[in-house]
């Protein structure tokens, strides 16, 4: 029977979530209800909002019905800044490539109003926590609104690049790095995971995942990405050799320049770290 019933939000969000969980490319049958359990207007204030169109230029939506929200769009935080509450789609692949597990310990670096946060914090329950991590002083404060009905979360203001990190299972980086700093990696646990945008010149954006192994870190492309710079991690001037776009897309490995010197296989050469075409063995 045909209808003309607009769809309430409830099912708009129902719907959204299936979408991201069929653009995790993950079989967590968990992604799915985590999109449909967290309303975004509830992190993003009331509205109507500011949409990035795809020349960069925000458009404010008609009016504040949540269900503009409920689309794989950019939506402003700071618009004259170009702080963003992140692309859905992208999100949602990372998060199927990152894997969060019960237990685990998250750190994330950009954490904006929460949002993504409040995501993570419900794939480590029961036991895990998240360290929500935001420069902006303003940001940093609606997160801690946003996410105290969230078990296991806490914010810290500030300079994730400065400030000591725990250890982790996984770090995930929402601000584009001309290279990750070494001591983010070191802060990984055997086995854990850190997924971050790699901005490693104006041609080569493409997001990266590692994973750490007892001498080095496996290195993943997972897809274009760009977000706003990272503050105090997106001066290319320690780059030693920056990769072409393509070798970009053909790294394997990643090593501290401490544990091993750069060979052939290097594509990218930073001070600390480098990225190989080799798998790590």
């Amino acid at each position: 029977m045909v209808t003309n019933r607009r769809a309430s939000l409830d099912e708009i969000r129902a719907f959204h979530a299936k979408m991201m969980a069929a653009a995790s490319n993950s079989t967590d049958e968990r992604l799915e209800r985590i999109f449909e359990l967290v309303p975004r207007e509830a992190f993003l204030g009331p509205g109507p909002w500011q949409i990035m169109a795809y020349n960069r230029r925000y458009l404010e939506t008609p009016n504040a019905d949540p269900a503009f929200l409920y689309q794989n769009v950019v939506v402003a935080l700071h618009a004259a800044k170009g702080i963003n509450n992140g692309e859905p789609f992208l999100h949602a692949a990372w998060i199927g490539a990152a894997s969060p597990k019960a237990g685990e310990t998250v750190i994330h670096i950009g954490a904006g109003v929460g949002y993504y946060t409040a995501l993570l914090s419900l794939l480590v329950l029961p036991k895990g926590h998240v360290h929500a991590f935001e420069i902006e002083e303003d940001l940093a404060t609606r997160a801690r609104e946003n996410l105290e009905p969230f078990e296991g979360v806490s914010v810290i203001g500030g300079d994730a690049t400065v400030l000591p990190l725990p250890e982790a299972d996984l770090i995930y980086v929402n601000a584009g790095v001309s290279a990750p700093p070494s001591y983010w990696l070191s802060a990984l646990r055997p086995g854990g995971r850190i997924i971050f945008p790699w901005q490693a010149n104006d041609k080569a954006a493409i997001s990266v995942l590692l994973t750490r192994s007892e001498t080095n870190f496996s290195a993943r492309p997972v897809m274009p990405a760009w977000f706003i710079p990272c503050v105090g991690a997106s001066n290319s001037d320690h780059c030693i050799k920056p990769p072409s776009l393509t070798e970009a897309w053909s790294i394997r490995s990643v090593w501290l320049a401490r544990d091993r010197s750069p060979d052939d296989s290097a594509v990218a050469i930073y001070k600390e770290l480098w990225f190989s075409r080799e798998a790590a063995q």
